[in-house]
């Protein structure tokens, strides 16, 4: 898989991922809710931290919480650079197109919640109670490096609760799916799973050598 086609496949996936997170926060008012099927919802929410909402700060209690926000956008970014040498590398020494494929949807899914943790808190207002707008007069709701990802994507396939002989959650009320995401955290999970499954053919190991009797 050449340079450029992979470049394409990235370009796409920023584009969707950018285009729907742009739609979501300019026409809905935070928490706002679509229900397109039962077990497909649109659900505006924003992620200040890692996966799951997880923040830095719940780990290592001594730093503030925008000072986590801060080195967890630092490490995104140096963590998008890494895997762009990766992306590059593998290219030039003609890997599988799976391998390809797979770290670019990887990388295009970072790249795009790297650009809401960046920019997003420059460009936008707030969207508690209200629609956001693009380039306020008055500023975006936060500085530079300190933006929140926009999430969007619901799927509630099953709700209820657990049977009583479940240890420790017997009898809680449970969802599945519970965790909203966005299109550039599909790209990174289609892209991690990808190297899970198809492993040997990403990382094809070399021919034995042929043995002489």
């Amino acid at each position: 898989m050449s340079l450029k086609k992979a470049t394409l496949l990235i370009v796409i996936i920023l584009f969707i991922d950018q285009i729907s997170k742009f739609y979501i926060k300019t026409h809905f008012a935070l928490n706002d809710k679509v229900v397109v099927f039962n077990w497909f919802q649109i659900v505006f929410v924003e992620n200040e931290g890692m996966a799951w909402g997880t923040k830095m700060s719940d780990f290592i209690t001594f730093i503030s919480e925008r000072t986590a926000k801060l080195i967890l956008t630092l490490f995104r970014i140096v963590a998008v650079c890494f895997i762009s040498y990766w992306l590059v590398n593998s290219i030039k020494k003609k890997s599988t197109t799976i391998l390809i494929v797979a770290i670019s949807l990887i990388f295009a899914g970072a790249l795009g919640n790297i650009i809401d943790s960046v920019f997003y808190g420059v460009i936008f207002n707030d969207s508690l109670g209200q629609v956001a707008t693009f380039l306020p007069d008055d500023g975006g709701y936060d500085t530079l490096f300190h933006g929140k990802v926009v999430d969007m994507l619901h799927f509630p396939m099953w709700s209820g609760f657990l049977p009583d002989w479940i240890p420790f959650v017997g009898g809680d009320y449970f969802t599945f799916f519970e965790p909203v995401f966005n299109v550039a955290d599909m790209a990174i999970s289609t892209g991690i799973g990808m190297l899970i499954v198809f492993n040997r053919k990403a990382f094809p190991h070399s021919k034995s050598r042929e043995h002489i009797f």
